[in-house]
């Protein structure tokens, strides 16, 4: 197994990004991309990852392998990558070998761990509404909401998309029309109205590193599903379990 990157960025973002929600994790390497799947402690989001292997200069996996890693020790080192660096994968006595090479050549040996986790599927979800939007604008929306509260709701209507937050004397709105750079279906002519953890939106929207726009997909007391895509590079993708509200 050897993988190349010319730029490091996309798996030092991508990493820096999955370690916000998980510890420790298990990645499958195949012929074709390096894939997550993982669900955070709490048992209220998951992450789906998938870096493909036309994102590499270099791509050799002769067989599926499964690598578990701690996932804050990685990025520690994917820290010390410059963007003028490229970046080298492999296996070498049950490490993980990373050799970044500039001006000179650094080469990291990280352990690989025993995890006791159960394979995870990916659930399979029906949506009413998606929004596909530039990622600036979740971010600035989730970033004014979090001033006032601890979680948000989404609304979708025809031709419009708001998100908005109360806090015990605060309150922040914000409409989002449908334009050049925001798109917003929704099924029939329905209302959907859907609530969801601010500290756990934060972490997420972090993927902009890796994307321009964002595939927002909710649905009422129904998971949250984001979508991250870097064509033929990155694919990361978010599952959020909803803030039930009671009626």
């Amino acid at each position: 197994m050897k993988l190349t990157l010319a730029d490091p960025n996309y798996l030092k973002d991508s990493v820096t990004i999955i370690s916000e929600l998980v510890n420790e994790a298990s990645f499958k390497f195949t012929p074709n991309s390096i894939e997550l799947v993982a669900m955070d402690p709490a048992n209220v989001a998951m992450v789906i990852f998938k870096l493909l292997s036309s994102a590499f200069v270099e791509y050799d996996v002769g067989q599926e392998t499964d690598i578990a890693i701690n996932l804050n020790n990685l990025k520690q080192i994917l820290r010390r990558a410059k963007s003028t660096d490229t970046l080298t994968l492999e296996l070498e006595e049950n490490k993980l070998k990373i050799t970044l090479k500039g001006k000179s050549t650094r080469t990291f040996y990280l352990p690989i761990i025993d995890i006791d986790e159960k394979e995870q599927r990916v659930p399979e979800l029906n949506f009413p509404v998606e929004i596909v939007t530039n990622t600036n604008i979740l971010n600035d929306a989730i970033e004014d909401v979090d001033v006032v509260g601890e979680s948000v709701s989404f609304m979708a209507e025809t031709g419009l998309y708001t998100v908005q937050a109360e806090g015990d004397l605060s309150k922040a709105k914000i409409e989002i029309p449908q334009d050049e750079s925001t798109k917003v279906n929704v099924e029939g002519d329905a209302k959907v109205k859907a609530k969801y953890s601010i500290e756990y939106l934060k972490k997420m929207i972090s993927a902009s590193k890796v994307a321009d726009t964002v595939t927002i997909r909710f649905n009422k007391d129904y998971p949250l599903k984001l979508d991250y895509v870097s064509i033929d590079k990155i694919f990361i993708s978010f599952i959020l379990a909803p803030r039930v509200e009671n009626e």
